[in-house]
């Protein structure tokens, strides 16, 4: 199919605009030929004039209406998957494979909230009974239930083109339950964005649904996405990328004359803390589920493990020489752009110039430029302490090694930590009762802790918590996946003394 390159004003496609970009493949280490056109403020306004217009309607359709329309979605980019795929691997240098997961990833998504919304329980209602006898007074007839909050920016994510994107969670969620986007296109991925953005649109106007529920916009600078979340129809946002990205336009959004909900995922570290006692019975085992955590989609997971803490020792040793031969033998990994590899250079180059680092190159050999080396650094528990630069994300097949010098330095250190989406824990089970004050130590600082394993996959599910404390993510209480994620762009809302037939009309 065709990309135009230009912005979609809800089901009309636009492109007045004078600054121009394309995106890039960095396998062939090329620009890809569409050159896209940034919306202006005019384009913008229309979009958002759109969306606030589409809101009374659109909240007022059935659930059932609502949830035909994300299936049709997830029909749409079905019968387009070919030219999704394509498009997907020319901008991100990932393979076929990693496409169709994330492009099947992101079809079950959308069934899942289209399933959600099926039934009346996701409204979570409430009702209490008048006690008209009661003494001293009276008690009223109370309902309480849940209502959309208005038109949503969301904000694609760079390393994830589809779950994360376009028709993503946060798209998704907020469309289920009655809430018009307008989705901020990430640059790097504008194409993959731009036929998705088709599929959508074409499942809006097949299912009847009012023009302006959905927009793409594309930009490369941030005066865009700054002139979004702060213009006063917007009533939240959903953002996924870097802390500085996020706390930036956080900044934005505080600084509006009525401040709105701000969502936003912003990175982690994920500490492993890993006990001698495991690495005795399991040492070569956990090495690689580690080895092949750390590099899996080149280290580009919000999940990705940049922390291992270890008790030093013998045991430690061999941990890392036998996690140095995983690494060696993961094949050649490609950075979904080239400045996202120059970052992850620069930012591994200063964690190893900080406090006599000792840095492990996992490759010797000579690598084409587009591609990225694993690398490990090591410190002990003192230095990591000392210095809050060593908390600062990596992005990419990097992890940091720290040697604590015994169990209670390394809960300190995790107390230490800044907010994290999870935490993971590598204990034997004769180790259960000692383990308690790590465990109370995590529990303060991640939104999911592990056992045993590692955080890379992330379930799509109602049990999962993607999300944590600050600056992992803006408010811990809600998580980025899973059913659970409708309540970002939901407020509770309370009916007294209603008339029974005309109460059911407020909460169906």
């Amino acid at each position: 199919m065709e990309i135009t390159g230009k912005n979609f004003i809800g089901d009309r496609l636009s492109g007045i605009g004078e600054e121009h970009f394309r995106t890039f493949n960095p396998l062939k280490n090329i620009e890809n030929k569409t050159l896209f056109i940034s919306a202006t403020t005019t384009e913008l306004e229309e979009a958002v004039a759109l969306a606030d217009a589409a809101f009374p309607i659109y909240l007022e359709l059935s659930d059932a209406q609502r949830a035909s329309f994300l299936k049709a979605i997830g029909d749409e980019i079905l019968k387009i998957s070919d030219d999704l795929i394509d498009i997907y691997c020319r901008e991100t240098g990932l393979d076929q494979q990693r496409a169709t997961g994330e492009m099947d990833r992101t079809l079950f998504q959308l069934q899942l909230f289209a399933k959600t919304i099926e039934t009346e329980d996701w409204r979570n209602n409430i009702t209490e009974h008048a006690l008209p006898d009661r003494s001293p007074k009276p008690k009223p007839t109370l309902t309480k239930t849940h209502i959309p909050l208005g038109p949503i920016a969301v904000f694609g994510a760079s390393n994830f083109p589809l779950a994360y994107s376009t028709a993503g969670g946060d798209t998704a969620s907020a469309l289920a339950v009655g809430c018009p986007v307008i989705v901020k296109s990430h640059p790097l991925h504008s194409g993959t964005g731009a036929v998705v953005a088709t599929a959508v649109i074409r499942a809006a106007q097949k299912t009847g649904m009012p023009n302006g529920v959905f927009s793409n916009l594309n930009a490369k600078s941030y005066q865009l996405s700054h002139d979004l979340v702060r213009h006063p129809k917007i009533k939240a946002v959903g953002f996924t990328g870097s802390f500085s990205g996020g706390s930036a336009l956080q900044k934005t959004v505080f600084n509006r004359e009525e401040p709105i909900p701000f969502f936003a995922e912003m990175g982690s570290i994920n500490p492993i803390a890993i006990l001698p006692e495991a690495l005795k019975k399991d040492c070569q085992k956990i090495a690689d589920k580690i080895g092949h955590s750390i590099t899996q989609g080149a280290g580009q997971f919000c999940t990705q493990p940049g922390l291992l803490l270890t008790i030093d020792g013998a045991s430690t040793e061999d941990f890392i020489e036998e996690l140095t031969k995983v690494l060696k033998g993961v094949g050649q990994k490609c950075m979904i752009h080239p400045e996202l590899k120059k970052n992850y250079v620069r930012q591994s180059d200063k964690i190893n110039r900080l406090e006599k680092t000792i840095e492990i190159l996992a490759h010797k050999d000579q690598w084409d430029d587009q591609f990225v080396k694993p690398k490990l650094s090591i410190i002990s528990g003192e230095q990591f302490i000392a210095n809050p630069q060593f908390q600062e994300e990596v992005f990419g097949p990097f992890s940091l090694v720290v040697k604590c010098k015994n169990l209670k330095e390394l809960e300190q250190l995790i107390l230490h930590l800044k907010g994290q989406l999870t935490g993971s824990i590598f204990a034997p089970a004769t180790h259960y009762d000692s383990i308690h004050p790590l465990i109370q130590a995590f529990k303060s600082k991640v939104g999911r802790l592990l056992f045993n394993d590692v955080p890379t996959g992330v379930e799509v599910t109602a049990a999962m918590t993607h999300g944590g404390p600050y600056p992992a993510s803006s408010d811990s209480r809600f998580t980025a996946v899973g059913p659970g994620s409708i309540y970002r762009w939901l407020r509770p809302i309370t009916y007294q003394n209603w008339p029974e037939e005309l109460l059911k009309k407020m909460i169906n």
